[in-house]
């Protein structure tokens, strides 16, 4: 199935600090304040115009630095339920799945979107259509799928305990 969505494009080695300022680490609590805050020292005008659904496409790199977790709950806060990079830093990665948001690794893409630009993203082939071509992408393992699919580590391992699993 095929899902439209607007690209959010950045660079190479964005690390969480502009991605989630560290001075509201400890301040903000509720998810609308850390949403409000999300990118604004990479891009002030991201907060107040991404839509739901929007997707951020960046380079090598994306979410270098610390293991701040407020930097990947801050984008789905947001409403962006994907983010394609060329390469995450590994913390970032791993804490993109377990708070629900997917991360796609696909070398290539950036180059051929900016943002404003629509892409189209089929999930059953691994593969994105944008800027006149497809780029594919390697399937997460069945593992990573299942807490994807519940939105989260922490909601996939709810159910299990709530289902006696």
């Amino acid at each position: 199935m095929l899902t439209a969505h607007r690209c959010w494009v950045y660079g190479d080695n964005v690390n969480t600090d502009v991605i989630f300022p560290g001075k509201y680490t400890y301040t903000l609590k509720t998810p609308a304040e850390i949403a409000a805050h999300a990118l604004e020292d990479l891009d002030p005008g991201f907060a107040s115009a991404v839509q739901p659904g929007d997707v951020i496409v960046a380079g090598r790199n994306w979410g270098c630095g610390s293991s701040r977790e407020q930097a990947v709950t801050a984008l789905k806060y947001a409403g962006v339920p994907v983010i394609i990079a060329e390469s995450f830093g590994g913390i970032y990665f791993r804490n993109c799945i377990n708070q629900g948001i997917l991360p796609i690794v696909c070398p290539g893409l950036r180059a051929h979107v900016q943002t404003g630009d629509t892409l189209l993203l089929d999930l059953e082939a691994a593969a994105i259509q944008a800027g006149g071509q497809i780029f594919t992408f390697p399937r997460l393992s069945p593992s990573v799928q299942a807490i994807l699919d519940a939105g989260g580590l922490v909601p996939m391992l709810q159910r299990r305990f709530a289902e006696g699993a």
